[in-house]
C-alpha cells in the first residue's frame, strides 16, 4: 500500500525537502503541498491524505487551528496529523496534543525519524521525538499537584510502567525490550490505557503522564 502524504509548511524549501525524503521511499507518495493552514484544510479535504505533516506557525490559519479542524474532538473522519515544528519549547504544543496530533518532530530530526513518524501514524501508533518528550511536555504547564493514588490507581503497575516509557518517547519495541515483554503485549497494555484514560493515541498518554507528574 502506498502511503499518501500531504505537507503543510509556509517555507517552500521545507516542503521541497520533505517531498524529496518522502519520494525516496518506495511506499510513500507526496499528494499535496500547502503553504498555509487554510490551504492545508482545503487540500486535505480534497485529496484525503493518509498522513499530513503540519507546521505550527503558518499564515492565514496556523497549524494548530488547521489541526483542530482536521483532527480535533468531534471530527468524524479525522486526518492523521504529525506536527513538525522548529521550536524545542513551543507554548502551543499543549493545544496540539489535545486536538488530535499523531506525533511530534523537530524539523531537524532527520529523514529517518520523519519517515518513521509517517509510518507510525498510518499504523495507529505515534512517534514523538525523545527531545520533544523530555524538553517540551514537562514544560507545557506548571507542574500539577502530586496526584493521589485514586488517579493512577485505575492503571495496573505494568500499565504505569508502559505509560512512563511512552512519556519518554520510547517505541513499542523499546518498551518491550525494557520490560521483557512482547510487542503484542505492549500494544495490549496501550489499548487498555487508552480506554481507561480516554486517550486517543500515545501522544495524549504522554501528555497525561507529564501533567500528572508520573515522570520526574
Amino acid at each position: 500500500m502506498t502511503i499518501r502524504v500531504m505537507v503543510a509548511d509556509d517555507q517552500a524549501m521545507v516542503r521541497t525537502g520533505f517531498g524529496m525524503i518522502l519520494g525516496a521511499q518506495p511506499d510513500m507518495e507526496l499528494v499535496a503541498e500547502a503553504a498555509d493552514g487554510v490551504e492545508a484544510v482545503e487540500l486535505a479535504r480534497r485529496f484525503k491524505p493518509d498522513v499530513a505533516l503540519m507546521d505550527i506557525r503558518m499564515p492565514r490559519m496556523d497549524g494548530l487551528e488547521a489541526l483542530r479542524v482536521l483532527a480535533g474532538p468531534g471530527v468524524t473522519d479525522p486526518v492523521k496529523v504529525v506536527v513538525v515544528t522548529t521550536f524545542d519549547l513551543d507554548e502551543y504544543v499543549h493545544s496540539a496534543l489535545r486536538n488530535g496530533a499523531c506525533g511530534f518532530l523537530l524539523k531537524d530530526s532527520g529523514p529517518t525519524l520523519l519517515v518513521e513518524a509517517v509510518r507510525a501514524a498510518v499504523s495507529g501508533d505515534a512517534l514523538i521525538s525523545p527531545s520533544i518528550t523530555v524538553r517540551l511536555l514537562q514544560h507545557l504547564n506548571p507542574p500539577a499537584p502530586k496526584q493521589s493514588d485514586t488517579v493512577t490507581g485505575e492503571l495496573s503497575p505494568r500499565e504505569l510502567d508502559v505509560v512512563r516509557l511512552v512519556a519518554r518517547g520510547a517505541t513499542n519495541a523499546e518498551i518491550a525490550a525494557e520490560l521483557f515483554i512482547s510487542v503484542g503485549t505492549v500494544k495490549t497494555h496501550l489499548g487498555s490505557v487508552q480506554s481507561k484514560l480516554g486517550a486517543r493515541n500515545r501522544v495524549e498518554i504522554a501528555a497525561w503522564a507529564w501533567e500528572h507528574r508520573l515522570i520526574s
